[in-house]
């Protein structure tokens, strides 16, 4: 994880402008000195979140959300602390210096790469629109039922034949060499260098705040060189694995909505965005695996719609896509088109209200199962259905969540017709879900001094807004000591200070102070947990009380060892049991403020 400079990061506080980011992703209208609009955490009729023209927070008087910049994209986009710190830079034009980083990357900074993908995305969406070259391109776009909004609003484009053209554009533009080779725009040959793409309409893939950090690549003509589409290599930005097309159009839809539509083809999830259904999104190209789909569980997901393109590539892509989802205990339904069809054709000749009769008649992912191994198989005859269900128990089996295992187990019994028993339904078996995959193979390490500790500083940054006494409990009661980890300690010490000085305490501000990677990592964790602001004061005193508790218990086994230690004198055992005695019939209490 990178660490940037206290300048830097001091810099882009002072330019970050909340009222301006809030207004990429919500409707501002001034009231007064302040700002006021429908709060995007809760639904609501009359607007309740506030926030005050130079202002580093903003708040909500009807569901309590308060933030600043960076809480606000990490709650409404799910972006980590550190998608939205370079977020913001790349914004407010900020370059951010890093000092530290566990990376080997050292060339061009995110934000030359970012600038030089954009001006590529606009040169070839010029080329698309307004060249001759671009006129054959655009008649493939329009017989697929793609018209110009569609091209303007997604950003198409098309990368030309004649090689060296978008370099030579980009060299004008004052973009070296060296940053379009790390973008993955240029590629170097023998012959020397070259324009990654060419004769190809183009898709920009765009990270969580819609910036471009690579491109999806479709060839038109069939005497184009190379497979259906080509991709940007693997870059600073840009990481097949992790990254899924469209997820920046969706994202906020499928957080606040917690489920999604995968599909195959880059088209069909655009076609789905543009046909109201912004909860699309699809793989890179690549076969899609278990790192897209945490990405999209990261979110909160609950429920995935798989439709893949009716074919038998598609049949299998649906098999795996969907144990991903239901290994981690996510509802899986399959939306099963005609032979033949993809979203993108069913969409263009049935229309938006058929794809969602398809939605909501969509098959079960253990029933889709069932039915593909019986095309296979035939369960008919004893060897068959045995079969079928000794490969279908162990992929049931092998799923993390034990209910998920046990009425699986019964779904399938119900649809091969065997009695439950047979499958081992009602037997105590539980997944391990706790041997970690990577490595040695052991238990995970579970720090409860890093969760309690974590859980203060999270209700301090998280909650602190709603009482003084909140901070004044803090102060009556937690002392810097009185906290094992040193992070934490760090953290705590830097909110007081900004109390004490009567300045924000925003997140900026925080990760200034804390210039350490491990300090930024726990920040982002510690904000990732959401509260319960209902029961705020009730959980906070349960936490205060906890640390206070568990350091009493600390000190008290500390004495007792010592008298049961048979290394100290007669007079000091009988201090130490005075002493043992004195804490036991003390048990500490939680310190209220005097008003």
């Amino acid at each position: 994880m990178p660490i940037f400079s206290k300048e830097s990061l001091e810099t882009l506080r002072q330019r970050v402008d909340l009222v301006d980011v809030l207004s990429a992703h919500m409707d501002l209208k001034k009231s007064g000195a302040a700002y006021k609009g429908l709060c995007p955490f809760h639904d609501e009729k009359t607007p309740s979140f506030t926030v005050q023209k130079g202002d580093t927070h903003y708040h909500c008087f009807g569901c309590g959300a308060h933030g600043d910049s960076i809480q606000f994209l990490m709650a409404h986009l799910k972006m980590s602390f550190l998608d939205a710190v370079e977020s913001l830079a790349q914004r407010f034009n900020v370059p951010l210096q890093v000092i530290e980083s566990s990376q080997e990357y050292t060339g061009p900074n995110k934000s030359a790469l970012k600038e030089a993908l954009d001006c590529a995305c606009s040169f070839f969406q010029l080329m698309l629109l307004h060249t001759e070259k671009g006129h054959e391109a655009l008649q493939y776009l329009y017989k697929r039922g793609i018209d110009l909004d569609f091209i303007q609003h997604f950003r198409l484009g098309l990368a030309p034949e004649e090689p060296g053209m978008l370099r030579k554009v980009l060299n004008g533009k004052f973009i070296k060499d060296e940053v379009m080779a790390d973008a993955g725009l240029i590629t170097k040959k023998e012959s020397g260098l070259r324009d990654f793409f060419q004769d190809r309409i183009t898709f920009p893939i765009c990270d969580a705040a819609g910036a471009v950090i690579g491109f999806s690549a479709r060839k038109y003509k069939e005497k184009t060189f190379g497979g259906k589409y080509i991709n940007t290599a693997e870059t600073p930005l840009f990481k097949k694995s992790k990254v899924l097309f469209a997820l920046h159009h969706s994202r906020r839809r499928i957080a606040k909505e917690r489920k999604a539509i995968i599909v195959e083809g880059q088209i069909d999830a655009l076609r789905l965005i543009a046909s109201g259904f912004n909860i699309a999104v699809a793989g890179q190209g690549t076969a899609f695996g278990e790192s897209h789909a945490n990405e999209l569980i990261n979110l909160g997901l609950n429920e995935v719609y798989l439709a893949m393109d009716s074919d038998e590539a598609g049949r299998q892509a649906t098999l795996k896509i969907g144990d991903f989802f239901q290994k981690a205990g996510i509802e899986v339904k399959v939306v099963v088109l005609p032979f033949g069809e993809d979203p993108d054709s069913f969409l263009r000749s049935k229309g938006p209200e058929a794809f969602l009769k398809l939605m909501e008649s969509s098959t079960d992912y253990l029933a889709f199962v069932v039915k593909v191994y019986s095309q296979k198989m035939n369960i008919e005859s004893p060897a068959g259905k045995n079969e079928l269900v000794q490969i279908l128990t162990k992929q049931i089996r092998s799923w993390e969540h034990p209910l998920m295992v046990h009425e699986s187990l019964r779904k399938l019994a119900h649809l091969v017709r065997v009695p439950e028993s047979m499958l081992g339904v009602g037997q105590d078996y539980m997944p391990n879900i706790y041997v970690k995959k990577a490595g040695n193979a052991g238990l995970q390490s579970i720090d409860p001094d890093k969760i309690l500790e974590s859980d203060f500083i999270r209700w301090l940054l998280l909650a602190g807004h709603l009482s003084k006494n909140f901070i004044e409990l803090a102060g009556l009661n937690i002392k810097t000591e009185d906290l094992r980890l040193e992070i934490c300690r760090r953290l705590y010490e830097a909110y007081l200070e900004c109390y004490r000085e009567n300045t924000p305490c925003d997140l900026l501000a925080l990760a200034i102070y804390i210039d350490d990677s491990e300090g930024q990592k726990v920040l982002s964790e510690i904000l990732q947990k959401k509260v319960n602001l209902e029961r705020a004061e009730e959980q906070y005193r349960e936490t205060l009380k906890r640390i206070l508790d568990r350091n009493w218990m600390e000190i008290r086994e500390e004495v007792k060892s010592k008298i049961q230690s048979a290394q100290c004198s007669e007079e000091e055992v009988f201090e130490l049991t005075k002493k043992f005695d004195e804490l036991r019939r003390n048990p500490p209490i939680i310190l209220n403020c005097r008003f």
